[in-house]
């Protein structure tokens, strides 16, 4: 029996620049920057003082007095972009069997901004050795367990079936949708409500990466800062942000009328069992991971229109990644439109692969390739068409999108039209 096929139905986006799927498209389509000085607290004393924040108002984005209280920020930004997904499918949830209709959230870092909130109340700042656990929220324990995350989403959809939480590290927003994609695939769901969450933009964060210098230093224009393939960059800006997608069997999809953004043709993941924040230079296990997920979705290098990059804007990373496009597509790489969204959004870490992900449906969509903006001064090693500025009008019918994570992780995922993988 043939495997089922997945496609895309609804997205909901909430990342820096605008709260919406449709704000962020604009913001990609027009090559605008949401990167800024850091304005969450005083972020003075840290050698990186730049991040692409979200102005978000969870009241105003429908979450009760309740929900704000008992939810991290992460959480918040899952349930209002899965809520958005699920309103842009047309689904009728009262028409679904709630058991076949599961959940798969990614996070990396999960209720980050929560416990560091609260670490500080029951720490007096930080001076009291000995915490007074009294001066918590009573849902701490919320903030402590990821799962939690899963929990919210299935509870403000009303899936009651499969519902987990994958943390893989910045892989995590497409490792999250490619184990929904299987959950149906192998028939355990008909209906997968997916995507991740991130709201990382705190001190401990912060001084985190500050301290293995992986955040860009660049204080003097933090519109910007993020210069991915640039031989100027010189670190990643921290973002924040949550997509969501309504993943359906595609037969099902097509015999409602549904609209349709994309197939999920192909996805893979591999590890470079090397080091935990090192790349090997040759890009082999992302190679592999691009090469598998080819094969899934029957596709060849000629057949791959864009490709949407991890491009975090270290060098190791970029110049990984062009190693592994080149690996993997051979010389269509060198004809094949790269670009990174996170040069106008940031690095959410484990969010950012589902943003991503979104950022390429989006992109067929729209017959639009987003820009890598400020790319002005590219990296010699870093020579292929990186779609520098400006948006390219371009009809792209399978799309690639990868990520690469702290720990060795390497996924790859493609995103086609049916009609293209039918073919």
């Amino acid at each position: 029996m043939s495997a089922r096929r997945v496609a895309i139905t609804g997205i909901g986006v909430l990342a820096p620049g605008g709260v919406g799927t449709k704000n962020f498209w604009s913001l990609l389509s027009e090559g605008r920057t949401a990167t800024r000085a850091i304005t969450f607290f005083d972020a003075s004393s840290f050698r990186s003082r730049v991040a692409a924040e979200i102005d978000f108002d969870p009241e105003l984005h429908g979450l009760s007095p309740q929900e704000i209280r008992r939810m991290d920020r992460a959480a918040q930004f899952a349930v209002v972009a899965a809520r958005e997904a699920l309103g842009d499918s047309g689904l009728e949830f009262a028409d679904l069997d709630p058991y076949r209709t599961g959940v798969t959230v990614g996070s990396a870092v999960g209720a980050t901004m929560g416990l560091d909130t609260e670490y500080r109340t029951v720490s007096d700042g930080g001076r009291l050795d000995l915490v007074d656990h009294t001066y918590a929220v009573p849902h701490l324990y919320d903030y402590l367990v990821p799962s939690s995350f899963a929990a919210e989403v299935a509870w403000a959809t009303g899936a009651q079936g499969p519902a987990t939480v994958v943390s893989t590290g910045c892989t995590s927003g497409i490792d999250s949708v490619g184990h929904a994609v299987e959950l149906i695939r192998e028939g355990s769901a008909d209906v997968m409500i997916a995507g991740s969450s991130d709201a990382p933009i705190s001190p401990i964060t912060m001084a985190c990466f500050d301290a293995i210098k992986a955040t860009t230093p660049r204080q003097d224009s933090p519109e910007t800062a993020s210069r991915p393939f640039d031989n100027t960059r010189n670190g990643f800006v921290l973002g924040e942000g949550s997509a969501f997608f309504v993943l359906e069997e595609l037969g099902a999809a097509q015999a409602r009328g549904a609209h349709i953004y994309a197939e999920i043709a192909g996805y893979a993941t591999r590890s470079n069992a090397y080091h935990m924040t090192g790349l090997r230079p040759d890009g082999a296990e992302m190679a592999e991971a691009i090469r598998v997920a080819m094969a899934e979705a029957r596709l060849n290098a000629e057949d791959i229109d864009y490709i949407n990059a991890h491009g975090s804007g270290t060098k190791q990373n970029d110049r990984h990644e062009t190693a592994a496009f080149k690996k993997s597509l051979g010389d269509h790489a060198y004809a094949t439109p790269v670009s990174s969204i996170k040069s106008m959004v940031g690095h959410s870490l484990g969010a950012i692969g589902s943003i991503e992900i979104a950022a390429s449906a989006l992109a067929m969509e729209h017959h639009v390739v987003p820009p890598t903006a400020n790319l002005h001064t590219p990296d010699p090693e870093c020579d292929l068409d990186y779609v520098p500025v400006t948006a390219r009008e371009q009809r792209t019918d399978a799309v690639l999108t990868v990520g690469s994570g702290f720990g060795g992780f390497q996924s790859a995922m493609v995103l086609a039209r049916p009609e293209r993988s039918e073919a």
